[in-house]
């Protein structure tokens, strides 16, 4: 039989189909091809051979019944979606249905247009939401430049990056490449002004506390300490490299377990590790932390391990000069592999005898450092939305969601934050330093470095940065936008190694605005 390819198939098993001729007349005429059959063995032997879109199945039918035929149709294809239609209306009956996983059911008497309906919502549903998203977008864009235009202050930006994050998620359940570019290419101008705009006005912020939005130094005073004077058990959470993004695909895996209060904060610059975590666990800039901790910070090589091996004291330091009388004993932990995770899952209970619990978990970090040289994992996220797919599969098996399951259950109050993002970096900017220059590709310092001013901020003076200063003739440049920094030789050998590589220190959306969340068990 010759069938129209654009046409719908649908199968319909129905011992009284010679009866349904009307209806099958109708659906063909509205395109859609009915396969008729009289029992569910030939309807199983069908799906068996060829492929159809959907099911109808009578419920009541002599022989093979509709529920062991559609416990036999989905053993056969899992996915195919099946409408029941019954006579019954028993609510156990339907309850075993829904059980065997159909989609929908209908009782008779059925005229054509309700199996139409039905069809359609099933059939055409997911295409008729991806036109209403194309229309959607279309008008949310229109938006998002309308607040970008007359963007002034924090706020305001942070309002935009939560519209953009969202509509990253919304885009990922529709592959439409047009939305895709138009959405990638809003999220490229919208960076080019948050760049102009964090240069403007992040000095003043570092002067005015008032004028300020909370950064990297606020969040242990703003949202760890208060529950503590308050005497309640604190889990303080630092996922390493998480973007706001990111924690808006992980969040339906909590929003059954907790109840979840939403706060932003922006990451002090360069958003990197020895700068935006110290800063989170200290309270302090890095400038000072430098001064606090010369021997790590000498020279131009940053060093993770090293320059953040201090955390726990930072933090007991911090605690002790918020609020003296609080005297708590705190434990930190780092999480860096696989058995350290487990063994902190262990030890949860154990752990809620102390006042704070802070804990690092490093993985997103450590992915995001590892894809660069690795092709498997550029295989495995190749894109943004892959990207994104990953953290939300990591988190879904991790050692993280473990603990927090664990913590849900108990009056624990869990704040969870990370240091700072990371953005797909795809376009190349010459730098020029010397032999102590550092290698970060966002960012850089070292003596007399120069740089092109469209694609970066340059510091002249560090200090009015809050950073570090290793002697007369230190400067950083930051990268804005989507850029990271080549050595003019071999530019092009080190442009194709890192293009479409996902890296942090600069100053973007994704980099800058970030997650605060203070979790409470239902």
């Amino acid at each position: 039989m010759n069938r129209e390819v654009d046409k719908k198939q649908v199968l319909w098993a129905d011992d009284e189909i010679d009866l349904l001729k009307p209806h099958t007349i109708f659906l063909n005429e509205r395109g859609y091809e009915v396969t008729p059959v009289t029992n569910g063995d030939d309807a199983i032997a069908l799906i068996q051979k060829q492929g159809f879109d959907i099911v109808l199945l009578d419920e009541m039918m002599a022989g093979r019944d509709g529920l062991s035929t559609l416990a036999a149709i989905k053993d056969v294809n899992p996915d195919i979606p099946v409408i029941m239609i019954t006579k019954n209306e028993e609510e156990r009956l339907m309850e075993e249905a829904l059980g065997q996983r159909i989609d929908d059911y209908l009782t008779k008497p059925v005229n054509p247009s309700q199996i139409l309906s039905a069809c359609k919502k099933l059939l055409d549903a997911r295409q008729i939401l991806k036109d209403r998203m194309g229309l959607d977008y279309v008008a949310a864009s229109n938006r998002i430049r309308g607040l970008m235009a007359s963007a002034t202050s924090w706020e305001h930006w942070i309002d935009i990056h939560v519209k953009l994050s969202e509509w990253d998620l919304n885009l990922d359940r529709f592959f439409d490449p047009g939305l895709r570019r138009m959405h990638e290419d809003l999220r490229r101008v919208c960076n080019l002004e948050f760049g102009k705009f964090v240069e403007r006005n992040y000095p003043r912020w570092l002067r005015d506390e008032e004028d300020s939005p909370l950064l990297s130094v606020d969040i242990v005073s703003e949202f760890v300490v208060p529950p503590l004077q308050a005497g309640q058990q604190v889990f303080f959470v630092v996922v390493d490299c998480l973007r706001l993004d990111h924690w808006f695909a992980i969040l339906p895996l909590l929003a059954d377990l907790f109840q979840i209060e939403h706060h932003y904060h922006y990451s002090i610059l360069p958003t990197a590790t020895p700068y935006s975590r110290n800063a989170i666990f200290g309270g302090i800039f890095p400038g000072e932390v430098a001064r606090l901790y010369a021997e790590e910070w000498h020279g131009t090589r940053d060093d993770d391990m090293s320059r953040n091996r201090h955390e726990h004291q930072l933090l007991d330091r911090q605690l002790e000069e918020i609020d003296p009388t609080l005297k708590l004993e705190t434990r930190y932990v780092k999480v860096l592999d696989i058995a350290e995770g487990n063994n902190l899952v262990q030890k949860v209970h154990t752990y809620r005898s102390f006042p704070l619990m802070s804990v690092v978990f490093n993985f997103l970090d450590i992915l995001t450092h590892g894809r660069s040289e690795s092709e498997i994992l550029q295989e495995m996220a190749p894109n943004e939305p892959a990207f994104r797919s990953l953290t939300r599969s990591w988190f879904a098996h991790s050692a993280l969601f473990e603990m927090l399951r664990k913590l849900a259950d108990t009056d624990t109050t869990v704040v969870l934050t990370t240091d700072h993002g990371c953005v797909m970096s795809t376009r190349a900017s010459v730098a020029y330093g010397n032999r102590e220059t550092s290698t970060n590709l966002r960012y850089k310092y070292g003596k007399n470095i120069r740089c092109d001013i469209r694609h970066a901020v340059y510091i002249k003076d560090p200090e009015v940065y809050g950073l570090p200063n290793f002697g007369i003739g230190t400067n950083f440049i930051l990268c804005k936008e989507d850029f990271y920094f080549v050595y003019p030789t071999k530019f092009h050998e080190y442009q194709r190694q890192y293009a479409n590589s996902f890296q942090h220190g600069g100053i973007s959306l994704e980099e800058m605005i970030l997650p605060v969340a203070v979790l409470k068990g239902k």
